[in-house]
């Protein structure tokens, strides 16, 4: 593994090697190719991109995260579409297209984290 990459680790698919710095949601769409939803596009409107951390999760969240998933009561989740793969990770995907009823997982969400991201110690 270079200094360059971090492992993703996902329950019940594989693990693996990410670019540094890459968004969690395009990681999980493009490295591991899964059926994550995201029907925001990555806006972090949403909450359906969450998933559950096993290992290695970040300290830091965005406000936009915090604040939505303290209006919608959600706790012991976070959102694909306000992380980026820093460090090595293992996580559980709980939102997925399948059984979702959902014809796709969403549209394509831009490379960087949207909106601009504030980061703040995780509550």
């Amino acid at each position: 593994m270079s200094d360059d990459t971090v492992t993703l680790t996902i329950e019940g698919e594989g693990s693996y090697s990410i670019p540094k710095g890459k968004r969690m949601i395009l990681a999980l769409r493009e490295e591991a190719a899964t059926d994550q939803l995201h029907a925001c596009g990555g806006k972090g409107k949403c909450t359906t991109c969450k998933l559950e951390f096993i290992e290695g999760e970040p300290a830091q969240m965005t406000e936009v995260e915090r604040d939505i998933l303290k209006e919608r009561g959600l706790t012991g989740v976070r959102l694909s579409c306000q992380l980026a793969c820093n460090q090595d990770m293992a996580v559980r995907l709980v939102s997925r297209m399948e059984g979702s009823g959902r014809s796709d997982c969403g549209s394509t969400p831009a490379a960087e984290i949207f909106p601009d991201p504030v980061w703040i110690d995780k509550e």
